[in-house]
This record gives structure tokens, sequence and C-alpha cells, in this order.
């Protein structure tokens, strides 16, 4: 496995390697002992999948109590990653990392606690599979407005137009409203 870091150093980008023969192929997509190795030292409980049709935005998510990591990746069509860090403590609160994903790329984002998450869709039926380190909490989750001029994150809109988002998602709190971490 090949992994690099983005703009934020906790937030890393993971290819896995691709064994392909006259078959088909296979990945490994989670292994304790290798992720330790590379400093993801995580305990997952939860794994969740979406579906999205192209231009589907789904976040920023995050859980102020409960906070979770999430290994993510796409396993049919394409997404535009983004985590943004929301650690009022860092040096880089308020900054964010993006990335495309995609079924061909096999490409895996680690996005650590501490982090709001969320994706674009690019192409229709786009799963996107997630697992995470502690449970959903409805009731300690937030949501930073993934328009928020003061974070400036570039959406790959073109072609897409105005994105579909949830109306929980449309009322996200910008970044100097919302509850962060410390």
């Amino acid at each position: 496995m090949r992994v690099s870091a983005t703009v934020l150093p906790e937030v890393k980008i993971l290819e896995p390697r691709v064994f392909k023969d006259n078959r088909g192929s296979f990945v490994e997509t989670w292994n304790a002992r290798s992720f330790a190795a590379e400093g993801i030292d995580a305990q997952f409980v939860q794994d969740n999948q979406s579906r999205s049709a192209a231009g589907v935005l789904r976040g920023l998510h995050y859980q102020v109590v409960q906070p979770q990591g999430k290994l993510v990746r796409v396993v049919t069509g394409r997404a535009y990653d983004v985590a943004v860090d929301i650690r009022r403590s860092s040096p880089r609160f308020g900054q964010w990392a993006g990335i495309e994903l995609s079924a061909e790329n096999m490409r895996m984002l680690w996005i650590p606690p501490g982090f709001a998450h969320g994706f674009v869709a690019l192409e229709d039926g786009t799963d996107f599979v997630y697992k995470c380190t502690d449970f959903y909490a409805p009731e300690h989750e937030r949501t930073l407005l993934w328009c928020d001029p003061a974070l400036a994150i570039a959406w790959p809109l073109d072609g897409i137009g105005q994105p579909i988002v949830a109306p929980k998602d449309q009322a996200g709190l910008p970044l100097g409203e919302a509850e962060t971490y410390p």
C-alpha cells in the first residue's frame, strides 16, 4: 500500500495494491497491522454505504461527541471527497483537503476524528463506502456549511451546476458559527 499525505498531514491518501489477472482483480481494503504501520491505528465499529446521483453533495458532517474517524472509498462511480480541519488548536484550522475517489483508481482516504467530512458524487450511481471508528450519534451530529465562503472549497461542480443538497446540509453553519473541537 502506498500512503501519501494531503495538505492536511493527518488526512491520508491510501492506494492499496491491486492484483489483476484474467479473472478480474483483488484488493485488500483493511488490514489492522499494515494500517497501524502507517500510523492509522483505528478500530472500526460501523460500516456505511450510500448511493448518490451525479451532483448529490453530502456533508460537511462531524460529531462533537463520539467523534468519528472514517476510512472512505468509492466502489462504483466517482466522487470528490473533502475533509476540513475543525480543531481550533490546529495550525491548519479551517483548511481543507480534497481528492477524487473512484472505483477505477481504488484510492481510499483516512479522515481522523477532528475533521468535518463531505463529498459530491461526480457520476450517477456512485456508491460511497465508509468505515467509522465510533457509532453514529444523531444528537451529536453537526453540519458545517458546504459552501461557506470562509472555507472556499473548490467543489468540482462544472457540468453539474447547482448541487443537490439535503435540507440539513443546506442549513449547515459557517465555520465562524459552528461548534468545533478544542
